[in-house]
């Protein structure tokens, strides 16, 4: 009996990019979640929140009130930067972002990392723009050495939530660079 070399093919490809790194970020395991919460039941922002990495982003996404969006239905595609990444703007960037005044940027700048739709890596990888839920397009490079989504690189990939998937990045995009 011969089976489908297709999920093979398509694992190499991804470990070729870089993109199939282990999966830290992956929501909680039956270990840790509640009964009612597994694995494949944790959303998006349930499931970032529950990687720890990504504090910055849901007190942003809290602050845009987009959390019930990224909490529906879906499916979604998310750039989501780390910690780091939010940390590593100029200073005073994120406190001036967060400020009520300044929801509307706010706003601007999470839904560019957002792309509707379910784009696994390895779709992903074969892209070479996406537009984003603010209506922008974001540049995908694919080569040997990963994925970089504008100037920011694709460090973890395949993050998969119940409405969509993550896909972690290194530094915060900005519309319009």
């Amino acid at each position: 009996m011969t089976r489908s070399t297709a999920p093979i093919r398509t694992l190499a490809i991804a470990l070729a990019l870089g993109l199939a790194a282990p999966l830290a970020l992956a929501a909680p395991t039956a270990d840790s979640a509640s009964p009612a919460q597994t694995r494949a039941q944790a959303d998006i922002v349930d499931t970032a929140i529950a990687a720890g990495q990504f504090k910055t982003l849901a007190a942003a996404l809290q602050a845009a009130g987009l959390v019930d969006t990224l909490k529906g239905a879906g499916p979604f595609t998310v750039f989501a930067p780390t910690d780091a990444a939010f940390a590593a703007l100029p200073a005073g960037t994120v406190d001036e972002l967060l400020k009520p005044e300044n929801k509307d940027k706010l706003v601007a700048i999470l839904t560019y990392h957002v792309v509707p739709g379910s784009y696994p890596a390895a779709r992903v990888a074969a892209m070479d723009t996406a537009t984003t839920v603010n209506g922008d397009s974001v540049d995908i490079r694919a080569t040997d050495g990963g994925v970089t989504v504008d100037s920011a690189t694709v460090v973890k990939a395949d993050v998969t939530a119940s409405n969509g998937v993550i896909h972690v990045i290194d530094s915060v995009l900005m519309p319009g660079n």
